[in-house]
C-alpha cells in the first residue's frame, strides 16, 4: 500500500505501524528503506524475514539527529563527529563502537552498530513522530529482495515486497546509491563503502587520510551492509567493458544485438547501434548513480537478457557508481 509520505496522516499510520512491530518502507535521500524500529527483535526478524536477509548481515540504524548517537554507540571518535558536522543529515553511515545492550539484533550481534542520519523530508517526519511515541531508531536496509537492485521508487518497493508493505512515497531519490559507510572503530576512518560523498571530501572533513580496509591491521573488518562481493543484481547478467570492448562486442552481434536480448548502458557514442534497448549514461557521475538503478530496473521490465554496461571513469567521483556495477556483475559470475 503506497502512501503519500508529504502528508501528516500517512506519517501517523506508518508509527502505529511501527509501534505495532510491523515494517514500513520510507524514502531517503539515498534509496527507499525498509524499516522498523531498531530495539524490537521480532520487528528487526521481520525485516530479515521481508528481504530474505541472512540474519548475520547486520542493519543500518537511522536516526533523526547527531543527538541519538549516544544512545547507541559507546564511543564517537572525534573525526567520526568531524564527519558527522560535515555530512548529518546526510548519504553518510558511520560505523562506531555499540552500547552494550542495546539493538543486539539489529546489529546481527556484532560489537559495532551502523549509524545514519538521513536527509530526506519524509524520513525525517518519520524518525522525528517516530522518536516522540518512544521509537529511538529505526533499523532500515535497503526496502528489495536480498541481493537484488535497490529500490530508488516507491513503485519499486510494491514490484519487489507486495501490496502489504506500507510504503510511504517521497518521489524518485536523489542520490540513487546506498551511503557511504565509513569504519570508524579503529582509530581511523576507513571505506568499507564507496557512494555519493567520495574520499577526497571525507578525507578533507575528517583531517586525515580515508584507509582502505586491507590498510589497517588492528582488528577484524565488521560487516556491513551492501559490502558483499555480488550485490545490487538485475534479473539479466550484467557484463563491464571498456568502450572498445563494448563497441567490438556489438560490431560482432550486429542484427543480432536485438534478438539476443543485449541492453547496452554506455557513456560513449555507440554508432550503427542495433538494439533498442540502449540507454546514455549521464558524463555527470552524481546523475549517472541517480539513474543507476532505475535503468537496471527498466533493461529487466524491458526483457533484456543480457547487459552491457561501459566502465565508468576510474576516478573518486565514480568509485561508488563503479562499485554498485562491478557487484551487480560479480552476481552474474557467482562472484
Amino acid at each position: 500500500m503506497i502512501l503519500d509520505g508529504t502528508r501528516t496522516e500517512s506519517i501517523d499510520a506508518a508509527v502505529r505501524t511501527l509501534r505495532a512491530g510491523g515494517i514500513v518502507a520510507m524514502p531517503t535521500e539515498t534509496v527507499y528503506g525498509l524499516a522498523a524500529d531498531a530495539e524490537n527483535p521480532d520487528a528487526v526478524a521481520a525485516i530479515y524475514a521481508a528481504k530474505g536477509r541472512p540474519s548475520d548481515h547486520p542493519l543500518i540504524l537511522h536516526v533523526a539527529d547527531a543527538d541519538a548517537v549516544t544512545a547507541f554507540a559507546q564511543e564517537v571518535p572525534a573525526f567520526a563527529r568531524a564527519l558527522m558536522d560535515a555530512f548529518w543529515p546526510g548519504p553518510l553511515t558511520l560505523i562506531l563502537p555499540r552500547r552494550a545492550g542495546v539493538a543486539a539484533a539489529a546489529a546481527a550481534g556484532q560489537p559495532s552498530v551502523g549509524l545514519r542520519c538521513p536527509a530526506h523530508p519524509v524520513a525525517q517526519a518519520l524518525l522525528r513522530a517516530a522518536a516522540a511515541q518512544g521509537i529511538r531508531a529505526l533499523a532500515a536496509p535497503s526496502a528489495n529482495r536480498f541481493g537484488r537492485i535497490s529500490p530508488t521508487r516507491a513503485e519499486h518497493v510494491v514490484a519487489d515486497l507486495g501490496e502489504r508493505v506500507l510504503v510511504l512515497d517521497g518521489g524518485p531519490c536523489a542520490v540513487g546509491i546506498e551511503s557511504t559507510i565509513v569504519d570508524a572503530t579503529r582509530g581511523a576512518p576507513v571505506l568499507l563503502r564507496p557512494g555519493q560523498i567520495d574520499r577526497e571530501a571525507l578525507a578533507a572533513a575528517a583531517g586525515m587520510p580515508i584507509l582502505d580496509p586491507d590498510e589497517v591491521q588492528a582488528g577484524a573488518t565488521p560487516k556491513a551492509s551492501g559490502t558483499l562481493a555480488a550485490h545490487y543484481a538485475p534479473r539479466a547478467p550484467v557484463r563491464l567493458m571498456s568502450a572498445r570492448e563494448l563497441q567490438t562486442a556489438l560490431e560482432l552481434l550486429g542484427a543480432d544485438a536485438a534478438r539476443a536480448g543485449v541492453a547496452v548502458y554506455a557513456r560513449s557514442a555507440l554508432p550503427n547501434l542495433a538494439t533498442p534497448l540502449a540507454r546514455r549514461m549521464p558524463d555527470d557521475a552524481g546523475a549517472a548513480a541517480q539513474q543507476l538503478f532505475d535503468t537496471l530496473r527498466g533493461f529487466d521490465d524491458a526483457g533484456a537478457r543480457l547487459i552491457w554496461v561501459e566502465l565508468p571513469p576510474d576516478t573518486p567521483a565514480w568509485e561508488g557508481v563503479r562499485d554498485r556495477l562491478r557487484r551487480a556483475a560479480a552476481a552474474a559470475t557467482g562472484g
